[in-house]
């Protein structure tokens, strides 16, 4: 099956939130820790090498960039968080624009929420989940670099991961994912192209709300 996802493109790095696309559509966001891997996950994903900026020194997005599949579809990565070596006053201003863009971006279908499997559930990982539970965001957890594991510790750390994220809610789901072995590549990718509402050629609203409390 041909990967809708890979006809994605650069759109624009905002700094704030009158710099992002209209807020219309559908989209999707990848949020997690600095050195959780994020942005390999975006590139493997979407078959598009170097899409998103890749860096042995985690901190390096800092900016939200939106990566367009046509005028009402997009991918977005967030800063990553909890590891970059920053200043605190960015740190600060890095959090205020995640803040207001997660509140208030309409379009938003949404998150992709990427943990090391190594290093699961960490404290501003939890807290992070529990905003979505609160908004009754979707929200789909990749638990990368599972080829760091042996198979059975793998499917060990998916069960416990799996039973831990039950208290923040059914909107929350989870699977193992290795950008080096292209592990759990489909099972993201059928996801997204559900959220994007590209597996019907449905096209969301202008200002559809991803989030439905008590849905």
């Amino acid at each position: 099956m041909k990967n809708p996802l890979v006809n994605v493109r650069f759109g624009k790095g905002a700094t704030s939130m009158s710099q992002l696309p209209s807020d219309q559509g559908s989209e999707i966001a990848f949020a997690g820790r600095s050195n959780a891997g994020k942005s390999s996950a975006i590139n493997t994903i979407t078959g598009r090498k170097g899409l998103a900026r890749t860096s042995k020194t985690p901190g390096r997005t800092q900016e939200i960039n939106t990566f367009v599949l046509d005028d009402q579809h997009r991918i977005v990565d967030l800063p990553g968080f909890g590891y970059a070596r920053v200043p605190d006053t960015v740190k600060r201003r890095w959090q205020r624009l995640l803040n207001r863009y997660l509140e208030e971006r309409r379009s938003l279908r949404g998150l992709v929420f990427v943990m090391d499997v190594r290093r699961p559930l960490r404290a501003d990982d939890s807290q992070f989940l529990q905003w979505c539970q609160q908004t009754a965001m979707p929200v789909h957890v990749l638990l990368t670099k599972c080829d760091k594991f042996s198979r059975g510790r793998a499917a060990a750390t998916l069960q416990e991961i799996e039973a831990a994220l039950q208290e923040f809610g059914p909107h929350v789901s989870v699977q193992l994912f290795s950008s080096t072995k292209r592990q759990g590549v489909e099972q993201v990718q059928a996801l997204m192209v559900d959220w994007l509402g590209l597996n019907s050629g449905q096209k969301n609203r202008p200002g559809d709300k991803g989030r439905k409390p008590g849905a």
